[in-house]
């Protein structure tokens, strides 16, 4: 009750909505600078159970942005590295790692055991395997994309929007969008997108407020411009959505 005081007295969440939260499995596919603070606050927020999937190992370039990790864990699994820091923030999370990529082989039976999924990566491959597998398996997906001072978050809950694919269509080629390497990234970009996805989820969650669904929340850091495109309907050419119908 002490820890989480400050929460249940919110009207939109209560003691009940406390309980939900308890009893939610979150997976979160990256521990980089997205999945820093979405993590932190899941877990700070009192979620009963978070996946963490992350092949990579701290790297000190990690450290302006990626705030979970620390000195002391460079060249630890980030999953793993991150786990530690959760345990310590709060020490009854049911922290499940998983210190390897995600793929085609092993994506849809690490989706299949969450209630929300939440895209914490930096590659579109990757983005869109795990829409399609969260689409086809009836998953809430939330997405978050960051690059230099900018970023935006949507969310897709089954039968109430449009998906990530019926959004931007398919992996675009190879130099066509630039990378956070080539372009570079604030780390408080990352912060910020990253806080609103666990906004997202903890709403969903709970059932509080309204969810980014079937728009995008798009934010210019440089100017504190914020815009949210809306895309109100599913794409008839979209192939997932498609699939999922027949």
């Amino acid at each position: 009750m002490n820890r989480y005081e400050r929460q249940e007295i919110i009207k939109e969440i209560g003691v009940e909505g406390q309980k939900k939260l308890k009893n939610s499995k979150v997976l979160v596919i990256g521990a980089g600078g997205l999945g820093s603070p979405i993590e932190m606050y899941l877990a700070a927020a009192g979620v009963g159970t978070i996946g963490i999937v992350d092949g990579d190992a701290v790297d000190e370039s990690n450290l302006n942005r990626q705030i979970i990790h620390d000195t002391d864990n460079v060249g630890i699994n980030k999953a793993e590295s991150a786990k530690q820091r959760l345990k310590k923030i709060c020490p009854d999370v049911n922290v499940i790692c998983y210190p390897y990529y995600i793929t085609n082989e092993n994506a849809e039976n690490i989706i299949s055991s969450y209630d929300v999924i939440i895209d914490a990566v930096d590659n579109f491959e990757t983005r869109f395997l795990v829409n399609d597998i969260c689409v086809l398996q009836k998953k809430v997906f939330i997405h978050g994309g960051v690059i230099r001072f900018n970023g935006q978050v949507l969310t897709y809950v089954p039968g109430m929007g449009p998906c990530y694919r019926c959004i931007f269509d398919d992996v675009p080629e190879e130099g066509e969008v630039p990378t956070s390497k080539e372009v570079g990234i604030l780390g408080a970009s990352a912060g910020i997108i990253g806080s609103i996805q666990a906004m997202e989820a903890i709403k969903y969650i709970t059932g509080a407020g309204e969810l980014l669904t079937g728009k995008m929340l798009i934010i210019d850091g440089l100017t504190m411009n914020t815009r949210v495109a809306k895309f109100p309907k599913i794409n008839p050419n979209c192939p997932v959505c498609n699939r999922k119908n027949k």
